[in-house]
This record gives structure tokens, C-alpha cells and sequence, in this order.
């Protein structure tokens, strides 16, 4: 490997500490050896020829159609208390959460 970075019982304890995680040595060693592998990818990336090619920014072409912001009465008053559990003629009723 190529990143310099050592893998050993140390990493593990330090990431876990950090991650707040506990492992045990079977877990720890599991994790030891995945996390080879993956810095084992990481290293194989650098070995591809990206001179030339831009960064990307997205990850798709496709572009959000976005609707204008227009204030509308798309429920009314009526429809939306129906289902309410509480109401109080025009408002729904909720239950205090803070107390003065």
C-alpha cells in the first residue's frame, strides 16, 4: 500500500474511540483487514489517468424543474381541520409544549 497509512491494533482502538464504537478482538481484527481493503481501493484510484477531465459537480445531467413560488389556497380552512384531532372552530389545538 501506497498511502502510508499502518493499519494496526492502534488505528482500530483510535477510530473506535473516536466513532464511539466498541469492538471486540474478533470485530476489531474484522475491521482491521476491511479496512485494508478499502485503503486498497483508495490507493488503486490513484493509478487512473483523469488528466484532462474535468471535475464533476454533479453526478447526472438531469436539472430540477422548479415551479414558481405563487402563494395559493390549494386547502381550505374547512378541509384541512377536518381530520384534526382537536380543533377550535378556525384552529387546530395542540398541546403546551413550553410553560412561562
Amino acid at each position: 500500500m501506497s498511502n502510508n497509512i499502518k493499519v494496526d491494533d492502534k488505528l482500530i482502538a483510535d477510530l473506535s474511540r473516536l466513532a464511539k464504537l466498541k469492538f471486540d478482538e474478533e470485530s476489531s481484527e474484522k475491521m482491521k483487514s476491511d479496512l485494508k481493503t478499502i485503503l486498497g481501493f483508495v490507493d488503486r484510484l490513484s493509478e487512473v489517468d483523469t488528466e484532462g477531465i474535468e471535475p464533476l459537480v454533479y453526478m447526472s445531467e438531469e436539472v430540477n424543474v422548479l415551479r414558481a413560488d405563487e402563494i395559493s389556497n390549494e386547502v381550505s380552512q374547512e378541509n384541512a381541520l377536518k381530520n384534526a384531532p382537536q380543533k377550535d372552530s378556525d384552529y387546530f389545538k395542540v398541546p403546551t409544549i413550553l410553560k412561562k
